[in-house]
């Protein structure tokens, strides 16, 4: 293995043994999600309403397929652009892998420590380090999940794949209540080429997923901060990343493949917190596609950081 491949992996050990010791104490139970001010402030109807139409505009010219949805945890307004339209998920669909994981540790069927061992059979291209680790490496699922969500590890996807079955997965979806999202070997494939069988979603299902980890309401508390706390060690620096003030945290995870490009998170501004989807496909290329997220990004931040578009609650 390369030597930044294994520096790589022995931080993930560490954090990854973190969030574990903290998930499986109930360390998180009295954590508290939102990073809003002492007084609560509510953006102005008008303003909102102002915001959404810039959001609507840029949107309307952008040269591609796109889906927006925006939503106010401060006073749950919510607006969408193609909500319910679907796009192929890329590396989104990672988001849902992850939680069905959690659900079967919360049914104490599992023990996220315990360990996956790296086979070459695992081994994929793309996104990740672990693809430069040697044949029988020993990883735990909790830092396999930390590095197939911050570093959008395709091995790390693959090892949990293979692991738990396709079939699994798929049941999972359906009992999180997703109709859309859907999981198949095809659709991870990493070919720029269309497949066969391609992996769906909409901006409103993965929307809801990251809704409902905010509102620690999915599989559990403890599980839903633990998932979050992961979604804020997202590596990657464009897209909503940079769109968003560098201060400001973000739990969030991107997608990129087949011409699709897409990023999903929770922002926490000092005004109060909100949901971003926004997805994209067949842009003039990846990096128009990343560019025009980070521009609705901007016009959300511009707002929740103008006080006098706040009115007092």
């Amino acid at each position: 293995m390369k030597r930044s491949g294994k520096i790589v992996i022995y931080i993930a050990v560490i954090v990854a043994f973190g969030l574990y010791f903290a998930y499986k104490s109930g360390f998180f139970s009295d954590v508290k999600y939102s990073s809003s001010p002492k007084k609560k402030f509510v953006m102005n109807e008008s303003v909102w309403n102002e915001m959404t139409t810039k959001m609507h505009e840029t949107a309307l010219r952008y040269p591609g397929k796109v889906a927006i949805l925006i939503k106010d945890f401060n006073t749950s307004r919510e607006w969408d652009f193609n909500g319910d339209k679907k796009f192929p998920s890329a590396s989104l669909v990672k988001v849902p892998v992850m939680v069905s994981v959690f659900a079967l540790a919360e049914k104490e069927k599992l023990d996220l420590n315990s360990e996956l061992i790296l086979r070459n059979r695992d081994r994929r291209s793309g996104s990740g380090t672990l693809k430069w680790a040697r044949e029988g490496t020993r990883i735990s699922i909790l830092e396999t999940i930390y590095k197939m969500i911050t570093e959008s590890d395709n091995t790390a996807t693959q090892m949990l794949i293979d692991n738990f079955g396709m079939y699994f997965f798929q049941k999972e979806f359906q009992m999180l209540g997703l109709k859309v999202t859907n999981i198949c070997q095809d659709g991870l494939s990493l070919s720029s080429f269309p497949v066969k069988n391609e992996n769906y979603t909409t901006a409103r299902e993965i929307a809801f997923i990251f809704e409902e980890i905010y509102k620690k309401e999915m599989v559990s508390q403890n599980a839903s901060l633990s998932m979050l706390e992961i979604l804020k060690g997202n590596k990657s620096r464009s897209r909503l990343r940079s769109g968003t003030p560098r201060e400001w945290s973000i739990g969030h995870k991107t997608g990129l493949l087949r011409k699709a490009c897409h990023d999903v998170g929770i922002v926490f501004s000092p005004n109060g917190d909100y949901l971003l989807a926004v997805l994209t496909l067949n842009g003039p290329n990846y990096k128009s596609a990343k560019r025009f997220i980070s521009q609705i990004a901007k016009i959300v931040s511009a707002y929740y950081q103008i006080e006098s578009s706040m009115e007092e609650k």
